[in-house]
């Protein structure tokens, strides 16, 4: 046989298979080319380091360049959607505790579907929510902050990065727990979001460690409490949410590695092998622990076995807080 043919043969089964709906077959070689790693999200938050930490190491692990591509939008949907449908086989994206675990309870209607139209590779990094405002806000920690909203209610106000964010989430558990009323102002992105909050038009946020330790460390922002079961090594000087009058509370966001359902079986385990040693990898824990955030990297199933607990914790969160998209 020909090699033409024999070329000709295989894309036909292959050309088959998605019609039949049969699951992909794993591509000799893999990865062939360019290896694309979206994130739901605009530049400038937690998203894009870990994305940008995965992505370097993995391009030189797998022979092919992994490259990021950030695609924001309907608190991630977009992007969700979208890469629920491919089957390229080398389309990936990053996955949050918002798009898989929180967006499944505030939306009526999702453009995807969680755990039928992706299969999880890798928890790639578990990231504290830091509990920040304005210096210009007169509260040197937790305590005074929530006297102070309690003492003016609706006074003051809170950015996130969008509805059904990690940073929405953060800020509405702690009104949960304190009984507090501040108002809440969302954005597109972190980036956007920070920019109003360094210039003083918030007074408050919570954030991914990682995209604004270099704000707390310059004195632009002030860090009133971490979300954080311990006190991090980073801040050692600002105590926990729980240290403060909450016992048992605790808020740390994640990201983790996920390929559309049409990964091929053998592609899957390749990538996830590869990726939760990039995760771990020297480089990436060093960066990651700069900024306060842990390097994980477990197997498909470890990460399967999260995402579901996630969902059910998050299921009675926007229940009792009643957290809308709009």
């Amino acid at each position: 046989m020909t090699l033409d043919r024999r070329l000709l043969l295989q894309s036909g089964l292959a050309g088959g298979a998605a019609l039949l709906g049969l699951p992909a077959v794993a591509q000799a070689g893999w990865p062939s080319r360019s290896i694309r790693l979206v994130v739901p999200f605009a530049p400038g938050g937690s998203s894009e380091i870990v994305a940008r930490a995965t992505a370097a190491e993995l391009t030189k692990t797998l022979g092919q360049t992994v490259y990021v591509e950030n695609k924001p939008g309907g608190g991630g949907n977009i992007a969700m959607g979208e890469v629920a449908r491919s089957d390229d086989q080398h389309t990936l994206i990053l996955g949050h505790v918002g798009t898989l675990a929180v967006n499944p309870y505030i939306y009526d209607k999702l453009p995807y579907d969680p755990n039928k139209d992706f299969k999880p590779v890798t928890l790639l990094a578990k990231v504290p929510s830091l509990y920040v405002v304005h210096p210009d806000v007169p509260a040197k920690d937790l305590k005074e902050f929530v006297a102070l909203v309690r003492k003016n209610p609706g006074r003051y106000n809170y950015g996130s990065a969008g509805n059904g964010s990690a940073g929405h989430l953060a800020m509405e558990y702690l009104k949960m727990a304190g009984n507090l009323f501040i108002l809440h102002v969302p954005y597109r992105g972190t980036g956007p979001q920070l920019t109003d909050l360094l210039a003083g038009r918030l007074e408050a946020a919570s954030v991914g460690a990682p995209a604004i330790m270099q704000f707390i460390k310059a004195g632009k922002l002030r860090c009133i409490a971490t979300g954080s079961k311990e006190r991090l090594a980073q801040l050692p000087d600002v105590p926990t949410v729980a240290e403060q009058g909450f016992p048992g509370f605790e808020m740390t966001q994640w990201y983790g590695l996920m390929a559309p359902a049409s990964m091929a079986n053998a592609n899957l385990d390749k990538l996830a092998s590869e990726a939760a040693k990039a995760i771990r990898a020297s480089g990436s824990r060093e960066r990651l622990s700069n900024d306060a955030a842990e390097a994980v990297g477990n197997t498909p199933a470890q990460f399967a076995a999260f995402i579901a607990q996630e969902q059910q914790r998050w299921k009675a969160v926007v229940a009792r807080a009643k957290i809308k998209p709009d």
